[in-house]
């Protein structure tokens, strides 16, 4: 990490990094087949988004939210088939269907999908989005120093690995 709490590819695992998905590849290989299930993109290495993928996990609703760490090849793939930045892990990622969410909507998004009382947290969209946004990207700017960074990306426990792409 840089002394200013950027993330520096340096200190991330190799394994876990994948900055360019190989077009042909993406789409000889595919994804696999998400059945409109929404999935959550996040920075694997950071330690407050692992944490966030562990609480809502627990707290999730319905069960029905798909995660892949950002640097995974499903990741990658997802990030160019939406046209998004393979290397900006400043935001998560809420994919609904044909809709993508970053930042502030996609939180507000996402606690829609918990139980009570955590999706009472939606009542954060009651502040302009340019606020809710700067706030968010505030946080994910210091995540890095605040939290800190992973060795590798997040792995998850044997019970949930199907809740996981790739």
């Amino acid at each position: 990490m840089s002394d200013n709490g950027e993330r520096t590819d340096d200190l991330a695992s190799p394994a876990c990094l994948m900055h360019e998905v190989d077009p042909a590849y993406m789409f000889a290989a595919g994804l696999p087949d998400l059945a409109g299930r929404p999935v959550m993109l996040f920075d694997g290495v950071c330690v407050l988004c692992s944490r966030s993928v562990r609480f809502i996990l627990r707290h999730e609703r319905d069960h029905a939210l798909l995660f892949a760490p950002m640097q995974s090849r499903a990741g990658q793939m997802l990030l160019a088939r939406h046209d998004l930045p393979p290397d900006d892990w400043d935001s998560f990622v809420l994919i609904e269907g044909d809709r993508v969410l970053t930042k502030s909507r996609a939180a507000l998004a996402l606690a829609r999908r918990l139980r009570a009382p955590w999706r009472w947290l939606r009542v954060a969209a009651v502040l302009p989005q340019f606020l809710a946004d700067r706030l968010y990207g505030w946080v994910a700017r210091n995540r890095y120093r605040w939290f800190g960074l992973n060795d590798a990306c997040f792995l998850p426990a044997p019970s949930e690995r199907a809740r996981f792409l790739e």
